[in-house]
């Protein structure tokens, strides 16, 4: 008999822990949750917020979060989804979209907390890296931490440009430039053009560019909503920063049409399938051993 070794021992399954259900779900990192829900003890009973942002294959959500013993109270958030209120109606998921939910977020939480007009933040984005600063007289700024979640803090990751659009819509979020697009390693210099580009999918545009160029084909069936609206790549810029204006003039969301309890009962039949009968399964199966029948009639002929 072959030596067997024993990996996990008695010892080890009496001292197992069993892991938090969403961590054991891969939904929650809670060393990265403890760190920025801890709030220093002097500070008493302050809500410490944190700008939360999650990423699904077609919507952006970005909310500002403070957590209590009872839970997470959300605050205020805004979502992708919205954005076709403002103007913009493709690429919801992209680069300009999470820059444009997060200037939104922003200017939505300084609306409700009567800073909007204190706080401006940067009025025209012009891709410069910034931090908000108080004023002398008035509150000091909206302190939010950025919590990405399970997502990957690459350089240019697109967690980054919601983060941008709430700093330029004047939140104080404590960051540094070295993750955002344009951001040379060597030189440690943020490019600012290349930002400004991201910004106002100018990185959109050239694709489209070069993809009209070099696979017509492959233009036409990516850019469909694109060609069917009639965007040029030229107008791409002016749809973003236009709806950056529309959202500093007015941030506050939208109620939405809802639908009736009858009209979902309606929808919900059109897809549901009817019982049969004892009759109609009987006159059912005739008729499908009656076409058989046919078929073999028909091959015997054509012998």
């Amino acid at each position: 008999m072959p030596f067997t070794k024993l990996v996990k021992t008695p010892q080890y399954f009496s001292r197992y822990q069993t892991p938090y259900r969403r961590r054991r779900e891969g939904k929650t990192d809670y060393y990265a949750r403890k760190r920025l829900i801890t709030q220093h003890k002097a500070k008493y009973n302050s809500p410490k917020y944190r700008l939360v942002v999650r990423f699904t294959n077609k919507d952006i959500i970005a909310q500002i979060v403070s957590s209590q013993i009872t839970g997470d109270v959300v605050f205020t958030a805004a979502y992708a989804h919205e954005l076709p209120n403002y103007g913009i109606s493709h690429g919801l998921t992209n680069w300009s979209a999470a820059y444009a939910v997060g200037l939104l977020v922003a200017r939505r939480a300084l609306q409700k907390l009567k800073l909007d007009e204190i706080y401006p933040g940067v009025e025209e984005a012009d891709g410069e890296f910034s931090l908000t600063e108080a004023t002398e007289d008035g509150p000091r700024p909206f302190k939010v931490f950025l919590d990405v979640g399970l997502h990957r803090t690459t350089t240019g990751a697109r967690v980054f440009g919601v983060l941008k659009g709430a700093s330029d819509g004047g939140l104080y979020v404590p960051h540094s430039e070295k993750r955002y697009p344009g951001f040379d390693i060597e030189g440690k210099e943020l490019d600012a053009e290349v930002l400004r580009k991201y910004i106002v999918g100018g990185h959109v545009a050239e694709y489209m560019e070069t993809l009209a160029d070099d696979d017509e084909e492959k233009y036409r069936n990516v850019f469909k909503g694109y060609i069917d609206d009639e965007i040029e790549p030229d107008g791409i810029e002016d749809i973003y920063l236009e709806a950056h204006q529309k959202i500093r003039e007015d941030p506050s969301p939208k109620p939405t049409q809802k639908k009736s309890k009858e009209e979902y009962a309606a929808e919900s039949k059109k897809y549901k399938q009817v019982k049969l009968t004892t009759e109609e399964r009987l006159a059912k199966r005739a008729a499908k051993v009656q076409s058989l029948v046919n078929g073999a009639t028909a091959e015997e002929d054509e012998e």
